[in-house]
């Protein structure tokens, strides 16, 4: 069997309709959306293209079952994320083979994204039974304060394109564990991924309408359609920054709780102390993760001017022997980028460079024929302000700029107006401290090209968002705080 017939074998037609209410059904137009292989730009197959009356149906469904929901015990919530969880493990070759085939990653990096994104439900399984509130007495004394800690409420859910899966189950695992409901909207791109995980929880026991999957090719009108609904209580959106502004917009007549993981662009800072080994290692991590299509990417590589040309060479060595091609053949380590549009960004961003007096040590030069592919390339000698730099690449891209001192390597990673996640490379424990201190960054990784971690709060500051998804923090997006007022016994 091809991995396009695997493909339709895992989700048949009535599983690539609409999910709402338990219940799978096809769009109130009958239209649908092709889902593209980015490999060679062919039609993978198609899913419902969902209305605006199938999303307010989905709304509906989940705040039918809201109260019931919250109602359940914390325990029965967690043993359906863990059920779920052992499930998602138990099916890793069969998500890895839609992502890679819908995104077109290479399946070793969807299997690492398998056992990540399940990761979610199980920690979020363990958070379910540990929501609690708090009993004091009043300081000043004659009272009692109690806290209760209520789930938000019914939730809308935008996804993006590069991690289907991941992306998901970080949104959906404390929302369950919370005893929220929800409305998912996953990337046009990349639908059959977040059906497929539906699938999944339905099998492990999630009630009807705690769970609904709409699929559209109008994500605007979707968003500001339930947004303007006063029974949705909280958006939480993946995505660019231009969006995630407007839907703060539509959140503030309605006050809406948001949560806002937006763009990146992550500095990736290289001191002469640095063990150079570890240093190129994890910038093949922070940087070449999902052909670079991450927003924890490392996207500015800041490499101190005694170390820079070694660092470089010893970087586009690598970054140039990579082998490129559809994600699910054997060996490939780089698959294509999302799309056309995509791949024209990269090149873009790269000439521009170029026409800057940059450098290219590998690279540089977009592949002919069918499919997204860019190669991995590596710039030397870039301006600090050539749009490589100052914008989000989403690519196989790696400029390089020098700095001489530790004050200036902290301006130049500041001076973006994100400020996500950051990676250093030193063996100098007082500077680690100092650039943990002044560096503008939701995340930082020591002499390590990953930081995410389930256990961990992932999320970022200034124009990158707010809002934290995993760890202790992550279940707190979707709880409220009631304060009771008791009179002493």
């Amino acid at each position: 069997m091809s991995p396009a017939e695997r493909l339709l074998d895992l989700l048949p037609a009535d599983r690539r309709q609409l999910l709402i209410g338990g219940a799978w059904r096809p769009s109130g137009s009958g239209e649908r959306i092709d889902v593209v292989d980015p490999a060679d730009g062919s039609v993978l197959t198609d899913v419902a293209d969902g209305t605006l009356d199938d999303a307010r149906a989905a709304l509906d469904a989940a705040v039918g079952v809201q109260r019931e929901w919250a109602a359940t015990a914390p325990r029965e919530r967690g043993e359906i994320l863990r059920r779920a969880f052992e499930d998602v493990v138990a099916r890793t070759e069969d998500l890895a083979l839609v992502m890679s085939l819908e995104m077109g990653k290479p399946l070793a990096e969807s299997r690492g994204e398998v056992t990540y994104g399940a990761e979610f439900l199980r920690w979020f399984s363990e958070e379910a039974v540990r929501v609690h509130g708090r009993w004091m007495h009043n300081p000043a004394g004659g009272s009692r304060l109690l806290t209760v800690r209520k789930p938000v409420g019914p939730c809308l859910f935008i996804t993006p394109w590069n991690f289907p899966l991941a992306m998901g189950t970080r949104k959906i695992g404390p929302a369950v564990a919370a005893g929220c409901t929800m409305v998912v909207k996953p990337a046009k791109q990349t639908p059959l991924t977040m059906l497929l995980l539906a699938d999944i929880l339905q099998q492990a026991g999630l009630p009807d309408g705690v769970l609904n999957v709409v699929t559209t090719s109008d994500s605007g009108g979707l968003s500001s359609t339930l947004q303007a609904d006063p029974r949705l209580r909280k958006v939480s959106f993946t995505g660019s920054t231009a969006i995630g502004r407007r839907i703060m917009e539509q959140a503030a007549p309605r006050l809406q709780r948001v949560s806002m993981e937006l763009g990146g662009n992550a500095p990736f800072l290289v001191f002469a102390d640095a063990d150079l080994d570890a240093a190129v290692d994890g910038a093949m991590l922070a940087k070449m993760r999902n052909m670079g299509e991450a927003c924890t990417s490392a996207n500015r590589f800041l490499v101190e001017e005694s170390v820079a040309e070694e660092f470089g060479a010893r970087l586009a060595e690598r970054m140039g022997s990579l082998r490129v091609g559809r994600g699910t053949d054997d060996g490939t380590e780089v698959g294509p980028l999302i799309d056309a549009a995509a791949r024209e960004s990269v090149a873009g961003l790269v000439d521009d460079a170029l026409s800057r007096g940059a450098r290219a040590l590998t690279g540089a030069q977009a592949a002919e024929g069918a499919g997204y592919f860019y190669p991995p390339t590596v710039l030397v000698d870039v301006p600090t302000d050539a749009d490589v730099v100052t914008n989000e690449i989403f690519g196989p891209v790696a400029p390089i700029t020098t700095f001489r001192t530790e004050e200036e390597a902290i301006e130049l990673a500041n001076s973006s107006e994100y400020g996500l996640a950051a990676y250093a490379y030193t063996r100098d424990l007082a500077r680690t401290l100092r650039l943990a201190e002044q560096l503008e960054t939701g995340m930082l990784g020591i002499n390590s090209g990953i930081v995410s971690n389930p256990a961990a709060p992932f999320g970022g500051v200034k124009a990158s968002g707010f809002g934290r998804e995993g760890g202790f923090e992550g279940i707190e997006e979707y709880l409220d705080t009631t304060y009771v007022a008791l009179p002493a016994p």
